[in-house]
Formats: structure tokens, sequence, C-alpha cells
């Protein structure tokens, strides 16, 4: 199998992407405002970017990056398609995440989960090196530091 994680401006693709993974069980809250972002895509996402990883030629994952400061970016939409999962592409997808934000300038990621939904994403961010900053109505926030190294795929 070929995957492959590219910088996407489709807004069909991505739309399809997001749209399945709010339809998760128990993820309901993380898409507050999600009307106005799928509406305002490029705007929701300025100074960031939406990636999109193709297994085959074939958008089956994403995950994006939206600006918070011009320091701090916040990781948001990793989603992969549950007919694909574990295969190892969530990782991909989380190191193509940081190294993007790397390249435009960020030093830090932070990300919120939920753990009691997404139990082997937080798994995945611990052991990535993302560090828990706060819990509250079990919705996590987690932080890494693109300033140093972090764990790559392996």
């Amino acid at each position: 199998m070929i995957f492959e994680v590219k910088e996407c401006s489709d807004s069909e693709i991505i739309k399809e992407l997001f749209v399945e993974y709010s339809h998760i069980k128990g993820a309901e809250s993380c898409f507050v405002s999600f009307d106005k972002e799928l509406n305002d895509l490029a705007g929701y996402y300025s100074g960031g970017a939406i990636l999109v990883g193709y297994e085959e030629g074939k958008p089956i994952a994403s995950v994006a990056i939206r600006k918070i400061s011009d320091t701090a970016c916040e990781g948001k939409r990793l989603f992969i398609k549950p007919e694909h999962r574990g295969k190892g592409y969530a990782r991909i997808m989380l190191k193509a995440m940081t190294d993007k934000a790397s390249e435009l300038g960020y030093k830090e990621l932070l990300f919120t989960t939920k753990p009691e939904v997404m139990s082997v994403g937080y798994g995945l961010y611990k052991r990535l090196g993302y560090e828990e900053l706060s819990e509250e109505n079990g919705i996590v926030s987690m932080r890494i530091d693109l300033s140093k190294e972090y764990n790559s795929p392996g």
C-alpha cells in the first residue's frame, strides 16, 4: 500500500473527511462552530494548513493546523477512516502535522482529545511525547514543544 500525506485545498475532499469524523459517537463536543469552520475552511485555517492522507491515491485521513498566535498553533481533525485504521497512518499524519507546523514557524502545537472516545489516539499522543496540560469535562489539553526533538515514526 502506498500512503502519502499532502497539503490539500480541495474543500470537497476536506469536508467529506471532516463530516465523517464528526459522526463518531461521543466526539460531538469536538465540533463546536463546525458549520462556520466548514463554510470558511481557508479563513478558519489561515496561517495553518490542512493535510490529507491518501492510500493508493484515495483520501482516507486528515489533520489540520490552526494558527493560535505567531508562535503557537492547534492540531485539529486528526481522522483516519475506520476501515483504514491499524496501519500506522495516525503516527504518519501526526509526524506530517508537526513537521508542517515547524515549517510554518510555530514553536508549540496544542491539541485537545477525549481519551474516553479516542483512547487509541490518546495513547499515541502520550507515546509521541505530547504532554498533558489539563483535563476538563473529559477533554484533555495536550502540547508538544516543536523546538525540541520529538519521537519520530518508528
